[in-house]
């Protein structure tokens, strides 16, 4: 066990400073109005920073800065531009530790949570993107026999992204790596909530890529960002939000079916992935669970969401930590009063959690299951997930494929043969079988999770005739 120091504390790996303006032109800008917001741990519920506050002419800056880095730094080899990326993969990977207690600090996240899984990937994409550009093959096709078509592949120039809170460092790195390796410049806009991790993660890596190529800008509001997005110099505007995705994770009847290692896992993997922040738009939201055996999982499920253990995030023993913002907070509250307003039974947690001490204003909620009779309960981006039963399998896979859909969802089966069907009848971009979600850059990835190198390309094609070709 392990508990790191907060920002600015003697042990702490990190000291933050007071204010944080823009990162433009590969320096960090004072807004242009000087306006600042004050930024909030939802860990302490305490002020800590402040961050600029900025307007449309902060963003006419960054774009000015993007266009003029954008033809050098697309002229650029892809050779050069992997080795930029494999750069900033070893220096968040050296400072894994800094980058991990000032994303706690700004998101509430368990510190446990961005060490094994956010920085990790985050890293492994950087590593990924380099190989993928330095890999990527343009064609050749004969047309007849003195012409030829070639094909290869551009960057698109100037791009905007926006960073939901949910994932802060990793959903830049999913953004910026196909961004940057495809010969890109980036304007980015962090979340209102999270903003300082993105702008040490600027700090850290200034001197590995050359300026104007990646800019950020903060404190847009919904507003203030679209003439980003619609500015005629952005070639692409990608836009995350946090919205909560209804995702179902099925458990076939099996499962409990013995008290052995597999039991333990489903029932682990529905208290700790289940049950996190809602950070993540995989998360299964509702729990579809097989009739034969429903109470007797609802049971077990509640006691092992029971032992969760909630505290400091920057515990590596911390389980559960802190929403994001008190506003988020406020909107799980009244998510869990609406549905006890309807009906719906509160299995367990359903409240604001007072950790006390240093924690006690923290933005803490209380793991909670509500047994839901309409499966089709609302998601909300919190620690709450809704069961229902189901009584076979052509009924859960109506159930499932009623929604929206799915980003993702779960299936827990000891019959290997049942959930490749379920795989195969199911809605959704990705699925995880028996097993806890894992989002490797390597995998094959939906509409919800990162874009791809091809999507910020161009591809080009050029007809070349090497004889005495005829004119029409």
């Amino acid at each position: 066990m392990a508990v790191y120091a907060a920002p600015g504390q003697p042990a702490s790996p990190i000291s933050l400073p007071s204010r944080y303006g823009n990162w433009i032109a590969g320096e960090s800008r004072l807004p242009v109005l000087g306006r600042y917001t004050e930024n909030t741990s939802p860990v302490t519920g305490e002020v800590y920073t402040e961050v600029a506050r900025s307007t449309v002419d902060d963003v006419e800056l960054a774009l000015d800065a993007a266009e003029e880095a954008s033809v050098g730094w697309g002229a650029t080899t892809p050779t050069d531009r992997a080795i930029v990326l494999n750069k900033i993969a070893d220096r968040i990977e050296e400072q894994t530790t800094r980058l991990a207690v000032t994303d706690v600090w700004d998101s509430g996240k368990p510190i446990r949570e961005v060490l094994s899984a956010d920085l990790p990937m985050a890293v492994d994409h950087f590593r990924q993107l380099a190989g993928a550009i330095t890999a990527q093959e343009g064609g050749i096709t004969q047309q007849d026999g003195d012409m030829v078509a070639c094909h290869r592949y551009e960057p698109l120039g100037v791009i905007a992204q926006s960073v939901p809170w949910t994932f802060s460092l990793l959903c830049a790195a999913w953004n910026l790596a196909p961004a940057l390796a495809a010969g890109n410049t980036v304007v980015l806009r962090p979340a209102e909530q999270t903003p300082v991790s993105i702008m040490e993660l600027m700090l850290l890596i200034a001197d590995l890529v050359p300026p104007g190529v990646v800019n950020v800008v903060n404190g847009l509001s919904a507003e203030v960002a679209t003439p980003l997005v619609s500015s005629h110099r952005v070639r692409k505007a990608v836009l995350t939000d946090n919205t909560a995705a209804t995702c179902s994770s099925i458990y076939f009847a099996d499962v409990l079916e013995a008290e052995d290692e597999f039991s333990d896992r489903v029932l682990d993997a529905f208290a700790t992935f289940a049950l996190n922040q809602g950070e993540a738009c995989g998360s299964p939201s509702r729990a579809l669970v097989e009739l034969p055996m429903y109470h007797e999982f609802v049971e077990a499920a509640s006691i092992r969401t029971k032992a969760i253990r909630q505290g400091n995030p920057l515990d590596t023993e911390t389980m559960l930590g802190a929403q994001t913002s008190e506003e988020q907070l406020s909107k799980v509250l009244e998510h869990v009063r609406l549905a006890k307003e309807s009906g719906l039974r509160v299995l367990t947690g359903g409240v604001r959690a007072d950790l006390g001490g240093e924690l006690a204003d923290g933005y803490y909620m209380q793991p909670t299951i509500v047994e839901a009779t309409d499966s089709l309960w609302e998601a909300i981006a919190g620690p709450v997930v809704s069961v229902a039963s189901f009584e076979d399998y052509s009924s859960v896979i109506r159930m499932a494929n009623a929604a929206p859909e799915s980003c993702a969802a779960a299936l827990w089966s000891r019959d290997l043969s049942l959930t490749y069907y379920a795989s195969r009848d199911l809605r959704a971009t990705r699925l995880f079988a028996n097993c806890s979600p894992a989002y490797s850059a390597v995998a094959a990835y939906g509409r919800m999770d990162q874009p791809a190198l091809t999507d910020y390309q161009r591809r080009k094609n050029l007809v070349l005739s090497y004889g005495l070709h005829p004119v029409w």
